[in-house]
């Protein structure tokens, strides 16, 4: 299945998507050249464009824009960084799996931590524009498509989902705000926040 297929099956019809994401190839290397890769690099870039290019209008002094080397090293690392926290994810998910009834399996773990964020990658599109930054809450849409995914690939059962998914969530949140505590370490912290 083609990079735009994939996006819209995940996002129109996810409950027949996750058994057909189940039975193709799991490995790192191909998870993240051939679908993170692609998507990740959509808030990066917009946020670089959004930060850097077009700026953030602040009353009284204009549009502040961040300078050019230092955004485009923060939009690098942050694509990174994304690499990072979906691999941390997966173990997560496959460490937890038992708790949940569910079924340890590493390769499907990292197939849920590579599908689930599509939304909130593409949301990311949103930072091109600081003052539409808001909308990437549309990215929460991904919670739903890990409530589905995970019954369907670690085989938790349907009564535990709810838990498990809120476990995930949880850490996720947590994964995702050691990253931008590193990356607003390394460049800053109100950049690390836009």
């Amino acid at each position: 299945m083609n990079l735009l297929e994939r996006v819209k099956a995940l996002l129109l019809t996810p409950r027949s998507e996750w058994p057909i994401i189940e039975r193709e190839p799991a490995d790192l290397a191909h998870l993240f050249t051939n679908y993170v890769g692609y998507l990740a690099v959509i808030p990066a870039v917009a946020g670089f464009i959004g930060g850097s290019v077009i700026g953030v209008t602040v009353g009284g002094v204009g549009t502040v824009r961040t300078g050019f080397f230092s955004g485009l090293m923060f939009a690098i690392f942050s694509y990174l960084m994304t690499f990072v926290g979906v691999y941390v994810i997966a173990w997560i998910i496959e460490m937890l799996a038992p708790r949940f009834g569910g079924q340890k399996n590493f390769a499907n773990a990292l197939r849920v931590a590579s599908y689930f964020p599509t939304p909130f990658w593409l949301a990311g599109i949103f930072s091109i524009l600081p003052g539409l930054s808001f909308l990437g809450i549309l990215g929460l849409y991904g919670f739903y498509l890990l409530w589905l995914g995970l019954p369907a690939l670690m085989k938790a059962p349907q009564d535990k989902a709810g838990g498990y998914t809120a476990a995930i969530v949880a850490c996720t949140i947590f994964v995702a705000l050691v990253i931008a505590v590193t990356l607003g370490g390394m460049f800053g912290i109100s950049r690390s926040l836009l």
